[in-house]
């Protein structure tokens, strides 16, 4: 009853319907009153399902409905609304100061500084029907407002800074006489007309209500007063406008939810309460006032519920007045509290003046809102401002409805309200209607409005903290990537679906600096397998030992690899696993990373460059298991040499990608050099394709039907046909006399290193009496064969070296390793094939197209 139902009942009743409400009857009519009335009602009350919902949903904390939308719908969005209520309650102060002097001034017009007369023409005031003459109306002075309600101001700040202690104690103190001028109020009607009321209080009259059951919009001036040459028209859309803060307070009981004793029971009881009273009592004042007197006097008589209020209009004066404070001094208690939580909340730096100590007064945030409360008051018009706060308390509300509506339409586990009078069909329809008063009272100000939303969440998007709340939109996209995943299925995807999601072996050859969890290069090749950044990668690295011992360092180096790739700029994930060795680390991750089809495709590993330098006799093995395990996983291999030298996005390359397409990889070369070809590096770049053929082959055929391929794949390419002599042509003609050759040092010097290797092996298999083993397997090897595959190697490094010496970068296939080859022989040939090549992508397709001829 005190902490929800009494100030929510405090904030409803205020001056809109002591001084406007009577006005607004006469100008719509008493059925469009009643359409008003309910129209408003409808929308505050399925708001305060809304509300009821989501605050028996969990314990709940300070700050009102921003708390409750920011846990809904996340910080941005209920940092940008919380704010713009925020506003509409600093606002609203000033709009119950305004009320309260101008009530006193019209009670007491001696009082006033300056003195201003309307002079009124009045016309189509009575039931459409014109009458000639003028009557002189004294309205209180602008300037008296300014004066008076800046002081009013101050003196209720005074209280404010005194505490919630000292609020509590003076605001009984403004309820009582609200209950007892509504009950002057309704003594009077029933009684009038007395024997000193003007002549257009008829008393409840069948006939009065007849006369006023239509509508009779007109112009008016500045203060409301009938006026065929005014400037402010008013139609059903603006009485929308000034009725509506009429209906709003609502949120004053869940504004104290960090002081009520059980929320859970107290906001959605009190809440409801207060707003059916309410419109009811609204809804009855329409007939009610209808009746009562002729269409000019609830025009004219700005305080018709004075004059005819029982006995004397003194009491109804001094209970507006104390009301309309009673209200103001709940907005400025309200306002500041608010403010403080959001800034309590720590996600905006800039509102770090307002946070307070649990307990504390927030006096910063009290000062900044009177600041806000006496520059509207000194603007002085209350017609203006109500809009204003209209608009503010609306985007309020539909954020309300809104979040229900997710959380109702979602059905996460954690959503149980308590309060089971809901659906999510209701709360949609009350966010629908507060769009629709917001339009209907004015495209210009619900634009302002959302603007201003929306620049806030801009803002706090920007500059705001990460602030992870478990709101209703990271369910949303938690369930929708759940559906799409379930929609992918298990098939294989078509050429056109088909995305690149590399797995980065982040793990290098060799040793990074501590704090650099993941080679710098590697995120930036990455970003270039990506086209306009869609697509996610990856990244993945191996801690070798014992799981049990090692979890811990698990953990903190994956959140350390997380923060790397978010500095980066890089969309991806990050996966640590721990394994006795890194070879079955990556065979772990091969086969089980991944859902459905949404499984890497791609395995990116940097090219072991050091192995031979640093003497890392592991590399050879695990190399060589990881293109294996690739192959058998059917997975696409993509091997950098020269990642120490890749373009990072402020290098600007030129010349051209060179692909020597060997074997057919289903056009993932192809592919990956398009998707070099879209990022600023390597736009400046010309693709070509080399096609490596024996010396028999028809060139000019070959060369065809290449064109023909890349044309039907939309691909621009000059095509280069390269013959190259057969390993039985060279065997024949071995004996002549080879040419001079750039690469011709490093194979003399590969096949010595192979033929001392391989003696090794014999002398081991003799000495020991055992069969020759090949890395832990029984095998012979076949010389021919390692010949075979090392003068191959030799050959395809020359014609690189020959035509691609100076391209930007050089894609060539992956050889797969020979079988019952030495790995230590595999890292041969890929040393002589990657020789004196800066900078080189070994790429090797799966049983998969990647492109497509087809629309």
């Amino acid at each position: 009853m005190m902490g929800v139902f009494v100030p929510c009942l405090q904030n409803i009743l205020g001056i809109i319907y002591y001084i406007r409400f009577t006005w607004i009857v006469g100008m719509a009519g008493v059925w469009q009153s009643l359409v008003l009335v309910s129209f408003c009602g409808a929308c505050t009350f399925l708001t305060g399902l809304s509300l009821s919902a989501i605050a028996t949903n969990g314990a709940m904390k300070g700050g009102g409905p921003y708390y409750l939308i920011g846990r809904a719908l996340g910080p941005e969005v209920g940092i940008s609304i919380g704010l713009c209520f925020f506003l509409g309650n600093a606002v609203a102060g000033s709009m119950y100061v305004l009320g309260a002097v101008e009530t006193f001034l019209d009670a007491v017009p001696s009082a006033g500084l300056f003195q201003e007369s309307v002079t009124v023409v009045n016309n189509t005031l009575i039931n459409g029907t014109a009458t000639a003459g003028t009557a002189t109306i004294s309205t209180p002075s602008l300037h008296d407002l300014q004066v008076y309600g800046v002081i009013v101001t101050i003196l209720l700040c005074f209280i404010v800074f005194g505490g919630v202690k000292i609020i509590n104690k003076v605001a009984p103190a403004f309820l009582i006489p609200v209950l007892f001028s509504l009950l002057c109020i309704y003594l009077g009607v029933f009684i009038a007309p007395r024997h000193n009321a003007p002549k257009g209080i008829t008393g409840l009259s069948l006939t009065s209500l007849r006369d006023n059951w239509g509508s009779e919009y007109q112009r008016t001036n500045n203060a409301g007063v009938p006026d065929p040459n005014g400037s402010i028209y008013w139609g059903f859309n603006a009485l929308v406008g000034l009725f509506f803060p009429a209906v709003t307070g609502i949120m004053a009981g869940s504004n104290r939810s960090a002081s009520l004793k059980d929320t859970q029971r107290s906001i959605p009881i009190g809440t409801l309460s207060a707003t059916l009273t309410t419109t009811a009592m609204y809804l009855l004042s329409v007939l009610l006032f209808g009746a009562l007197s002729t269409r000019e006097e609830l025009l004219t008589d700005r305080l018709l519920t004075a004059t005819v209020a029982w006995p004397t209009p003194v009491v109804i004066y001094i209970g507006i007045i104390l009301s309309t404070l009673g209200a103001a001094l709940q907005c400025l208690t309200g306002a500041p509290r608010l403010l403080a939580a959001i800034a309590n909340d720590d996600i905006l730096p800039v509102l770090n003046y307002f946070k307070v100590s649990e307990g504390v007064e927030p006096h910063a945030a009290t000062l900044f809102t009177a600041l806000i409360c006496i520059g509207c008051v000194i603007i002085g018009n209350l017609d203006l401002i109500t809009p204003t706060i209209t608009m503010f308390f609306l985007l309020c509300y539909a954020g309300v409805n809104l979040s229900c509506f997710l959380l109702d339409l979602l059905d996460a586990p954690s959503w149980r309200p308590r309060w089971k009078y809901h659906h999510w069909s209701l709360s949609l329809v009350g966010a629908l209607l507060c769009v629709v008063i917001m339009f209907l009272i004015s495209w210009s100000f619900t634009v302002i409005s959302l603007a201003l939303a929306s620049l806030i969440y801009y803002y706090v998007s920007l500059k705001g903290k990460a602030g992870d709340w478990g709101d209703g939109f990271k369910s949303a996209y938690f369930q929708l990537a759940l559906r799409s995943l379930r929609s992918l299925g298990a098939n294989q995807v078509h050429p056109k679906n088909w995305y690149p999601i590399p797995l980065i072996l982040c793990r290098p050859w060799g040793k990074l600096p501590e704090n650099v969890p993941c080679h710098p290069k590697l995120a930036d090749f990455a970003n270039c397998m990506k086209k306009k950044g869609r697509g996610m990668s990856i990244f993945v690295s191996t801690i070798d030992g014992d799981y049990h011992e090692l979890a811990e360092d698990a953990k903190t180096a994956c959140h350390q690899l997380e923060a790397y790739i978010e500095y980066k700029q890089c969309e991806g994930v990050a996966e640590i696993i721990v394994a006795p060795s890194m070879s079955e680390g990556f065979r772990s991750i091969v086969q089980t990373m991944g859902l459905g089809n949404l499984k890497p495709n791609i395995v990116v590993v940097r090219y072991p460059e050091i192995w031979r330098r640093e003497n890392l006799t592991e590399i050879p093995s695990t190399f060589v298991s990881i293109i294996n395990d690739c192959i058998i996983a059917n997975k696409a291999v993509v091997i950098v040499k020269g990642l120490d030298e890749w373009p990072n996005e402020f290098q600007r390359q030129y010349g051209t990608i060179d692909l020597y397409w060997i074997v057919r990889d289903g056009g993932l070369m192809l592919l990956l050099s398009q998707l070099l070809l879209t990022k600023a590096t390597f736009e400046s770049c010309k693709i070509q394709v080399f096609c490596i053929a024996e010396e028999d082959t028809d060139a000019a055929e070959l060369k065809t039907d290449v064109k023909k391929f890349l044309y039907d794949l939309r691909m621009h390419a000059e095509v280069i046909v390269v013959t190259m002599k057969s390993w039985e042509s060279h065997v024949e003609n071995s004996s002549s006399s080879a040419q001079p050759d750039d690469s011709q040092e490093a194979y003399t010097s590969a096949r010595r290193r192979i033929s001392a290797y391989l003696s090794e092996m014999k002398e081991t298999t003799e000495r020991e009496g055992r069969p020759q083993m090949v890395d832990g397997k029984q095998a012979v090897v076949n010389e021919e064969k390692v010949d075979k595959f090392l003068y191959t190697m030799f050959k395809l490094n020359s014609t690189i070296l020959r035509h691609s010496r100076m391209a930007a970068v050089v894609l060539v296939s992956l050889p797969p390793p020979p079988l019952n080859h030495p790995a230590y022989f595999y890292m041969e040939y890929m040393d002589m094939l990657v020789e004196n090549v800066p900078r080189m992508l070994i790429v090797r397709g799966y049983r998969r197209d990647v492109v497509t001829f087809f629309t």
